[in-house]
């Protein structure tokens, strides 16, 4: 295993800042001090340090599923003091996030201590379905629709297809089911902008066999047995 990997897997720094310890000699490895990127780690006979301090791997991993609202960010700090999802998750363990929400989406994020699996379920050859309720002004044409479906063209590249299915409608608003799998950044939102369409509400209530269910905007709970096993069998290298 890389040994930037290694620490971010440690819980005490993302990839990019254990790269930057690594760099600046804070690291040691069975007492030497290493500055290559490339130094791999044997997890069961290598000692690793950082500024003093030996690093093991959690040994014991949580698994949450977690209502995000509207006006919280997905990182730990964006400089401006703004919310995070981490204020709704009190944990003295270094949680990772598996699917980022936007600051103005809501809904279903899972959080664990194991960067192992938040990597590979986040990786975007697994093609894990990520399903949106989307709520619009006004009502939405068929030929709209299949717009959505065949993947809408932005400054001249084509967006990912997308199954899209009209749940409720009225004269004031539509209600829509939206299933995606890569997930590009504000990929739903960049969607409708480009056939005119304006979102009163987008809210993400499953991946994969996750169902975001009946928990409250704000609140947490663990995996239930079900949805651990799915979550770890997808755990095949990539």
């Amino acid at each position: 295993m890389r040994i930037n990997k290694y620490i971010a897997l440690c819980g005490v720094a993302s990839r990019r800042k254990s790269e930057e310890y690594v760099k600046n000699g804070k690291v040691k490895v069975n007492g030497q001090i290493i500055s290559s990127l490339a130094t791999n780690i044997d997890v069961k006979k290598d000692k690793v340090e950082l500024e003093g301090k030996v690093l093991s791997l959690p040994s014991n991993y949580v698994y949450y599923k977690l209502n995000k609202p509207k006006g919280y960010l997905c990182s730990r700090d964006d400089g401006t003091g703004r919310k995070t999802i981490y204020d709704l998750v009190k944990s003295d363990i270094r949680l990772f996030s598996i699917g980022r929400l936007d600051y103005e989406t809501e809904g279903l994020i899972i959080l664990t201590n194991d960067g192992d699996v938040a990597q590979k379920i986040s990786h975007p050859r697994k093609e894990i379905e990520k399903e949106y309720i989307v709520k619009i002004d006004g009502k939405i044409l068929e030929s709209e629709l299949a717009v959505l479906r065949n993947g809408v063209v932005e400054n001249g590249v084509r967006l990912p297809k997308a199954k899209v299915n009209v749940i409720d409608e009225n004269i004031n608003q539509t209600k829509l089911s939206v299933i995606i799998h890569e997930g590009k950044n504000r990929q739903i939102r960049r969607m409708f902008d480009c056939i005119g369409k304006n979102i009163i509400l987008l809210k993400r209530v499953r991946i994969g066999e996750i169902n975001l269910g009946g928990l409250a905007r704000g609140k947490h709970k663990k995996l239930n047995d079900y949805e651990l096993s799915w979550l770890l069998s997808n755990l095949e290298e990539i």
